[in-house]
């Protein structure tokens, strides 16, 4: 029996639209209700969410019973944290700062078994595995894995042309908050610098064969994004959605009943 098949990545290698939501409130249930609303992938946030392995692991195990991928970001590029991710049953992983391509060599080696690669060899013990009921998962979960690399810098963009060419990634996620800052635009991800080298990245991305995403609330940068080749776009976070929700629900209480 070969690993669990990923629809994500089978739907990115042909060129299909996928669009998420980020998950930052780090909670099972949180996340089980967004499965429900229709997402192609969600990504749970390892990065900038107060989620540990035991969460990430629980969120792992109610998404897998809905049609909504489930993602994870790692905190960091780390061969540790990526050998326990991918043990506890994350197929799809997004890395965040990827500065050069000896990073993204090593990040395609960490989540490879050897001996093309580094990861620890200890499915017997993992959820990946099925807890050693999938026979076959060593020799075939590296087809079954999704690497995303996470470009959000300008020693980033200069790398991305030898980024691109290193064997074992499939995607490229632009990281457009941190580019801006680091362009010296802080909270202003918006500005007209920032959103052409965003576009022109993309491009390059998808004429390399690769995956390219992004994460932006603007529906016009969504828009032009998905028009210059972006193939997984998250739209919205559970974090700003509830935030955006509740907030509006109080303001219409006071309007109603206090004025």
């Amino acid at each position: 029996m070969p690993a669990l098949h990923n629809p994500f990545k089978a739907a990115l290698i042909r060129g299909e639209l996928q669009l998420g939501c980020w998950l930052g409130l780090a909670d099972p249930y949180v996340a089980e209700i967004s499965a429900t609303a229709g997402f192609d992938w969600l990504l749970i946030d390892g990065e900038h969410a107060p989620n540990d392995l035991r969460s990430i692991t629980a969120q792992l195990q109610v998404l897998a019973a809905y049609d909504s991928h489930a993602a994870v970001r790692a905190p960091i590029g780390d061969t540790r944290i990526i050998k326990q991710l991918l043990d506890v049953g994350a197929q799809t992983v997004l890395i965040p700062m990827v500065e050069n391509a000896e990073q993204a060599r090593q990040l395609a080696r960490d989540v490879t078994y050897p001996p093309d690669g580094v990861r620890g060899v200890g499915a017997s013990l993992a959820r990946a595995s099925r807890f050693g009921a999938i026979k076959d998962y060593v020799t075939t979960a590296r087809n079954e894995i999704c690497l995303l690399v996470q470009v959000e810098n300008r020693a980033g963009m200069a790398a991305l042309d030898e980024i691109l060419t290193v064997d074992g990634i499939d995607g490229v996620f632009i990281g457009p908050a941190d580019l801006a800052a680091d362009m010296g635009y802080l909270g202003q991800s918006d500005v007209p610098e920032v959103q052409e080298l965003i576009l022109s990245s993309i491009r390059k991305i998808t004429a390399a064969g690769k995956a390219a995403g992004i994460l932006t609330l603007d529906p016009d940068q969504q828009r032009a994004c998905v028009e210059a080749g972006a193939t997984f776009v998250a739209t919205d976070i559970d974090v700003t959605a509830f935030a955006r929700s509740i907030r509006h629900s109080a303001q219409g209480a006071r309007d109603r009943l206090k004025s």
